[in-house]
């Protein structure tokens, strides 16, 4: 019996088609990965298993029981356990608490208990605290137990809520980009533990992942989506080389396309004109500069031989070459006004003087001297 399974999964946003008749297994201890290129549906597709969304067709069948429209805290308590491409985890909290905090469905008291502080609370706080320890010893993580999350790498949080995933007591795990913020050696020790805790735990494992070396050495089967349709399923080594994933991924065609196209007459007569041109540049190309310096006044001189040394002859305007040993004529300067002798300083020709205006005549009365 198989631990998931969706079929005909659908939905759609306004005039967009997220996802369209989708439809996959996973089997008990295996390891499934989901890729794609950007915006071809991954991330729906868990919204739509988990609960987030729900489905406008499709079924998603839990261990034989139908759970399409089960809401994400009821299919968290039957052990789906689920990280996001965005991390969600509480900040302003320490790496312990949040790992503390993913266990509040395994508690075992309510919230009057826990005011109350009774020892059956403490009994149970002991507990998770201890299993977040093994958790953290697990992951590689015990350096930041006691420090708030915030203030971390983005790699180190995604692998801290692989943590608070694996908290909830999982049956089966999905996870988003978990090497999302990871460099290339980080990816690959994320790999190891993935097989271990299949391994050791018996998880099975649906994973959405970019890190396409990652997926070729840990999945045992891969699904591909394209623009909301399943592109193509089958082992690693055969979506490896598969054409279309390979078009998908790349930008290209697929070949069904390809086949379906014919060459046109002009199609052929545009490639030939391109390649003569390129031809011409490459033969051009490899004429040493250094002839141009040793050219005729009017370098005609240059290009008769090159036209004997089997060129094809270039426009026929000539390129004027400058002569080695004739100096470069210089550019006249500009002409400086000529200045004024100290006699004339400050005067005014009558060409560029300007009258001034007369002033109105008016009559001064001497003061009286009394």
């Amino acid at each position: 019996m198989s631990v998931l399974e969706v079929r005909d999964l659908s939905i759609r946003f306004g005039g967009l088609q997220a996802l369209q008749d989708v439809s996959l297994e996973v089997n008990e201890f295996e390891i499934v990965g989901l890729i794609g290129p950007n915006g071809a549906g991954k991330t729906t597709a868990f919204n739509c298993i988990t609960g987030f969304y729900t489905p406008d067709t499709g079924t998603v069948t839990y261990r034989g029981q139908d759970v399409t429209k089960a809401p994400p805290h009821v299919k968290a308590a039957m052990g789906f356990g689920r990280t996001f491409q965005n991390v969600g985890m509480v900040k302003s909290a320490t790496a312990l608490d949040n790992l503390r905090t993913a266990q509040h469905a395994k508690a075992g008291y309510d919230a009057l208990s826990g005011l109350a502080g009774t020892g059956k609370v403490l009994q149970s706080e002991r507990r998770l605290t201890e299993r977040a320890d093994a958790i953290l010893d697990l992951l590689g993580l015990q350096s930041i137990r006691d420090k708030k999350v915030g203030g971390q790498s983005y790699g180190t949080l995604k692998l801290l809520e692989l943590g608070c995933a694996l908290a909830t007591d999982p049956d089966i795990l999905l996870l988003d980009e978990p090497t999302s913020g990871m460099g290339p050696d980080e990816s690959d020790e994320l790999g190891d533990r993935l097989l271990t805790l299949r391994r050791e735990f018996g998880l099975t494992i649906l994973v959405i992942e970019h890190h396409v070396p990652l997926v070729l050495r840990v999945c045992d089967h891969v699904y591909v989506l394209n623009f909301g349709r399943l592109l193509a399923e089958g082992r690693p080594s055969v979506i490896q080389t598969h054409p279309e994933v390979v078009a998908a991924y790349l930008g290209g065609e697929a070949p069904e396309a390809l086949a379906a196209t014919e060459e046109l007459p002009e199609d052929a007569e545009l490639d030939a004109q391109l390649g003569d041109a390129v031809a011409q540049h490459e033969r051009w190309a490899q004429v040493d500069d250094g002839a141009r310096q040793h050219a005729g006044e009017d370098g005609q001189g240059w290009y008769d031989q090159q036209a004997d040394d089997g060129y094809d002859e270039p426009p026929t305007e000539a390129i004027p070459v400058q002569p080695a040993d004739e100096p470069a004529p210089r550019r006249a300067a500009a002409k400086k006004p000529a200045k004024k002798s100290p006699a004339t300083r400050g005067t005014r020709t009558a060409s560029t003087a300007t009258p001034r205006p007369k002033r109105s005549a008016r009559r001064t009365t001497p003061k009286d001297p009394a």
